[in-house]
């Protein structure tokens, strides 16, 4: 056997379904099939129950310190600041609101990088980062740091060893996504908060796909900055946060100059609702993380197994093991994605990073994983979620087979 043969065999191996009783009051008649929760999730109806009294009874500014409606407003955004931190273990005070994960990337690090440039004028990343993070960095380049991007192995997981010769003393910021937005590949926190806090450099993880799918607290693995997103883990669209680690302290140069809100580090008036929302999608991915992972990884091992036993030709990028539970990137060997996606109309599902879906060069992710360019072509994101069915794998499954079969035959007439 191949070691190709052999990297596949075991991946499908690892890909074991295991039967689960389907959530009570989930299964829904849907012309569509939502398979997109990457690109961002519904908002889970509770959350949206929470948000709703904040913007027609409870309407005041939470900085409005001369009446009720502020005051009312200002505790649910002090609550909401408290769940979030509850769900990576950090103290309230510790988190600051955001309008998502790519503000709160751009503060992070350009906050970083700005206030220590003249004794640290050095910043390091992966190639595989989101773009938001790639062209922060590329804009901090371009005023006169110094910029490494360290490669990944074959299966997306940082190489450690290029890391740990990369990061010196005058490095500033080290930023590594905890789950990578395309291929979603769980990179090795530890390891890298530990090799940053060997150097004396800060630690800071993009975790927009990670929040509320892996357990992640800070008190316990060594990152200085985390940023985190609502609409990825069943919140609204519009709010996120950065957790600032106060001791040891970071200091950061803030990107918005205005009233002073959130520690002088981004001003604005929070939109109180949102923060609402993002509060309580917190607490449930707190309370209900352990069972939904293991819900959703049995859903997408369904939907990996069903797609390798029907074709040939299909590989999984990316570490097999070492991944979100809910995400598939997948190549299918002789088709282009986006003739696929044109093949499965009924299928909401993407070639890549929502961020980067106009473009039509094959992913950068997977180009700097060493995929074939013809290969790289055909993959397509499946990012399985917490409202998705058995029965809606079984059907998607079953299109995908059809559609596969129909464009490869179609090639080879």
């Amino acid at each position: 056997m191949s070691e190709d043969m052999d990297l596949e065999a075991r991946q499908r191996e690892d890909y074991v379904v295991e039967e689960l009783p389907e959530p009570a009051g989930k299964n829904r008649i849907v012309a569509s099939i939502y398979l997109d929760n990457q690109a961002t999730t519904p908002t889970d109806p509770r959350v949206t129950e929470a948000m709703l009294p904040y913007f027609t009874e409870k309407f005041g500014n939470p900085h409005s310190a001369d009446h009720g409606y502020g005051w009312d407003a200002e505790d649910a955004v002090e609550q909401a600041r408290a769940q979030v931190a509850a769900l990576i273990g950090a103290e309230p005070r510790e988190i600051i609101f955001t309008s998502g994960a790519t503000e709160a990337n751009n503060l992070a690090i350009k906050g970083a990088a700005r206030f220590h440039m003249e004794r640290k004028p050095h910043v390091v990343t992966c190639t595989t980062e989101h773009k938001c993070v790639l062209e922060s960095v590329r804009r901090l380049e371009r005023e006169g740091h110094r910029v490494t991007f360290v490669p990944v192995l074959p299966d997306g997981l940082i190489d450690l060893a290029a890391l740990k010769r990369a990061v010196n003393e005058e490095t500033s910021v080290v930023s590594v996504m905890a789950a990578n937005n395309e291929i979603g590949v769980l990179q090795p926190l530890e390891e890298i908060g530990a090799i940053c806090r060997e150097k004396g450099a800060y630690f800071h993880s993009d975790a927009a796909q990670a929040i509320g799918k892996i357990p992640i607290d800070v008190r316990e693995t060594p990152i200085d900055l985390l940023s985190i997103s609502a609409h990825k883990a069943y919140g609204p669209m519009g709010i996120g946060a950065l957790f600032v680690r106060r001791r040891p302290r970071v200091r950061l140069e803030a990107e918005i100059d205005g009233g002073g809100q959130e520690r002088g580090l981004r001003s604005g008036t929070l939109p109180a609702p949102l923060c609402v929302g993002f509060g309580e999608a917190a607490r449930i991915a707190r309370e209900e993380m352990e069972e939904e992972v293991k819900r959703v990884g049995a859903l997408t091992k369904r939907l990996y197994r069903g797609l390798s036993a029907a074709l040939t030709g299909v590989h999984l990028n990316g570490h097999p093991t070492q991944r979100l539970s809910g995400n598939l990137n997948l190549s299918f060997a002789g088709v282009d994605a986006a003739a696929l996606l044109r093949a499965v109309p009924k299928l909401c599902l993407s070639t890549g990073s929502a961020c980067t879906s106009a473009s039509v060069e094959p992913s950068y992710v997977l180009q700097a994983l060493g995929v074939d360019a013809d290969l790289a072509r055909g993959s397509l994101r499946f990012g399985v979620g917490r409202f998705n069915s058995e029965a809606e794998i079984d059907a998607s499954i079953t299109m995908l087979v059809a559609a596969v079969s129909k464009i490869r035959a179609e090639n080879q007439g």
